[in-house]
């Protein structure tokens, strides 16, 4: 008859798995209530059309990655050339890359299996005076052999959505170089154009400097004549000492924008003296592409990153629901022991140790349901950022496209009116110089002829910036992938 050990004995396996059901269902249960609340925008809800009527449809659709050689200028294309080459902030931005992949790497690692081998000899000996022989007074020493094997299948995928989340950090990452090296490029187009502009302004200064020299001249000749007086000459002198200030401002400009330069391209600033005057052509028309905004996912390096950020998000989301569920460990130790090491490797030192573990969470102070709320807030952050990025990254098209139509209108309007101050001026200078004009009315159309010519470097500097703006939002020439809106993860839309 079996005994009442016997009996409780073959009574536990039923036991215990009523139980273990109990367990499985409330650790499952505890993260209830626990979801996202957003999930990204479809681009193409966002209405362009009003705001973009009108503007010239690209045949090449978004711009080329060489975008900068439209400019038509040698000198840009090699200084470019040189930053991406040779620029800090790139293997910084390197540098972030190959960390985030390494992070990527640590995940996956965490879902393959160990093993591991160790080798000890150890040895003791007692004194007689606190255990008498045998056992005290003589050297014993032992040797073992082992191998140590443990694994955690991943059961519920969590771990491979903790891989996943990291592998989209490293893919942002990744993007994230590629925008920096778009926003080098640009940096470097605009701080070309920032040069040309101030050569630009010191032609205009030294062209007011000889027409102020000129009339000074005129004037001197006036004064010894007995024509004029002294007021004529004193005026004179404030125009030329006006316009030198202006030509010492834009040399200042000149050494500044060569100064930054020479730092965008990693160098000292003796780099910057070896640039000459820029020779850029004209600012080439505006023109966006008929699939905005949809398209823009794929072109616009921060949108990209932005929404590798968000898939990151949600497998995090993933991972930190399969936290809730039972686990299962596999460990095994093999190995060899024994007091001799001469009998080390007999059949009696075989060692073995192992099986399986099984867990389940039960009672954690709301530890689980804490880092879960956290990773869904962690999601939504992601996606409002995302919507953000995309909301900008239009308004930069749109903005772009419109300050290059406004800026082309009003070069010819100001064009229009410093070809005619010009003519104004000089048919006032004539009628001075032949005594029938005074030297007011020469003054009078000397002044907006010189605000004029500085209006209009200007804004020709300001159309080149629009371009640059329009190259680099519509994504530069870039072409990224991206997680596909249809396979994006809701996060929020399932329970365990």
């Amino acid at each position: 008859m079996p005994s009442p050990t016997t009996r409780a004995r073959r009574r536990a396996p039923a036991a215990v798995l009523p139980i273990a059901a109990a367990l499985l269902l409330a650790g499952c249960a505890s993260s209830r209530g626990l979801a996202p609340q957003l999930t990204p925008s479809d681009a193409d809800t966002l209405a362009t059309g009003r705001s973009l009527a009108g503007a010239p449809l690209s045949a090449a659709d978004f711009p080329r990655s060489d975008w900068w050689t439209a400019f038509g200028d040698p000198q840009l294309d090699a200084l470019i050339d040189e930053a991406l080459r040779d620029s800090p902030s790139l293997a910084a931005a390197d540098a972030r890359t190959r960390s985030a992949r390494a992070q990527a790497g640590l995940a996956d690692a965490q879902r393959r299996p160990t093993l591991g081998a160790s080798a000890r000899v150890s040895g003791v000996q007692l004194p007689e005076t606190l255990a008498p022989a045998p056992i005290g007074g003589d050297f014993k020493a032992s040797g073992v052999l082992m191998l140590d094997f443990a694994w955690t299948p991943d059961l519920w995928g969590g771990q491979r959505a903790a891989f996943e989340a990291a592998a989209g950090q490293a893919r942002a990452a990744e993007v994230d170089a590629q925008a920096a090296r778009l926003t080098l490029s640009s940096n470097v187009a605009r701080g070309y154009i920032a040069l040309a502009q101030a050569f630009d302004a010191q032609d205009v200064a030294q062209r007011e400097i000889d027409r102020a020299t000129r009339l000074r001249d005129l004037a001197r000749q006036r004064v010894e004549a007995g024509l004029d007086n002294q007021l004529q000459l004193r005026n004179a002198d404030t125009a030329i000492g006006i316009a030198r200030q202006q030509a010492q401002a834009a040399q200042q400009q000149i050494d500044a924008a060569r100064n930054a330069l020479a730092a965008l391209l990693g160098k000292g600033p003796d780099r910057g003296l070896d640039i000459v005057r820029p020779r850029l052509l004209q600012a080439p028309p505006p023109a966006v592409p008929a699939v905005l905004p949809s398209e823009l996912l794929g072109h616009r390096a921060d949108v990209v990153a932005a929404r590798w950020r968000v898939e990151a998000a949600a497998r995090g989301v993933d991972a930190g629901k399969a936290a809730f569920k039972p686990s299962i460990n596999l460990s095994a130790l093999v190995g060899l022991a024994a007091g001799n090491l001469s009998d080390l490797f007999g059949s009696d030192a075989v060692l073995g140790f192992g099986g399986p573990a099984l867990s389940l969470p039960i009672f954690d102070g709301g530890r689980l349901r804490a880092g879960l709320a956290q990773r869904d807030a962690d999601y939504d952050t992601a996606v409002a950022s995302y919507d953000q990025t995309l909301v900008a990254a239009l308004r930069e098209v749109t903005d772009a496209l419109q300050a290059a139509r406004a800026l082309d209108a009003q070069i010819d309007t100001v064009a229009d009116a410093t070809e005619a101050a010009r003519q104004a001026f000089a048919l006032a200078d004539t009628r001075y110089r032949a005594g029938i004009g005074n030297q007011l009315d020469v003054l009078a159309a000397q002044r907006p002829l010189f605000q004029l010519e500085q209006q209009l470097a200007t804004l020709r500097a300001q159309r080149f910036g629009a371009a640059v703006d329009l190259d680099r939002a519509l994504g530069g020439g870039l072409t990224l992938a991206a997680p596909s809106p249809s396979t994006q993860t809701q996060a929020g839309a399932t329970t365990p």
